[in-house]
């Protein structure tokens, strides 16, 4: 069930760009369970609506919280074009919760009790640095597989300039 830890210093095995979303939840008001619960309840049925269908681009996730008013869950993709392709999708129940919270916002049903969010980012290769040490597998890593940092390079500079070396290779083809 637990995970053991990987000795020594590792990286994550992402090759390309990294599609990172953090999507949550913030309470603003604790006795309102009847609006915050339905967020946090959708959250937990789209994330086990992806988890049944891993062609739909969910690579990994990380459950977290900020504060006992804030949750949220950082996502990686496969691709921003999967995640969109899902955000998007009407079969699937991001469409139908988003739906219904733009209508209960719309009726004013909301009134502030809950406070949702996401962030969306789109990291070119050579733009993000991952590094564990005697970790299992987490975050990036879990998402994307793990390696010894030894592969990717030693030090920092070495790693960015093995992914700039790899895009100016590309681009020559």
């Amino acid at each position: 069930m637990f995970a053991k830890p990987v000795p020594g210093r590792t990286t994550a095995d992402a090759e390309g760009e990294v599609v990172v979303l953090l999507i949550g939840m913030r309470v603003n008001h604790f006795w309102a369970v009847h609006q915050w619960g339905l967020v946090m309840l959708s959250m937990f049925r789209m994330l086990a609506e992806l988890g049944k269908d891993p062609s739909r681009g969910l690579l990994g996730k990380v459950m977290l919280t900020a504060s006992p008013r804030t949750y949220y869950v950082v996502q990686y993709w496969e691709s921003k074009e999967k995640l969109y392709a899902y955000a998007h999708s009407p079969e699937m129940l991001h469409h139908r919760i988003w739906a219904l919270l733009n209508r209960k916002e719309r009726e004013g049903a909301l009134k502030g009790h809950v406070g949702i969010w996401h962030e969306a980012y789109v990291v070119p290769e050579g733009s993000y640095e991952a590094v564990y040490g005697d970790m299992p597998a987490f975050g990036l890593a879990a998402a994307h597989g793990q390696v010894p940092l030894e592969k990717r390079g030693r030090y920092a500079k070495d790693r960015s300039a093995r992914a700039g070396e790899a895009k100016v290779a590309e681009e020559a083809r």
